[in-house]
């Protein structure tokens, strides 16, 4: 059985994954022989919800980019953490 601390590097071993992964397939959409890298999909909260309490403004959003380099990131570090 799998301690809390392992359950916690796992979790951030995945987000690692998935914003590393995320970052190159931005930055490699920009070469024509890896656009691919890029396509993917966008769900959350497009507009933000804002509360106005005339002292006070807070603004809730959230918003969240997949895309099949981020998909490949979370896949290596998951190995990566099977491994450790």
């Amino acid at each position: 059985m799998r301690t809390n601390s392992s359950r916690l590097s796992l979790i951030l071993l995945l987000l690692a994954g998935l914003v590393i992964g995320g970052f190159i397939g931005d930055w490699l959409s920009s070469y024509p022989t890896f656009s691919f890298l890029n396509y993917g999909q966008t769900f959350g909260l497009t507009s933000p919800f804002v509360l106005d309490l005339s002292v006070l403004v807070v603004t809730f959003g959230f918003t969240v980019k997949f895309n099949l380099a981020s998909i490949i990131g979370i896949l290596i570090a998951f190995i990566v953490y099977r491994k450790l």
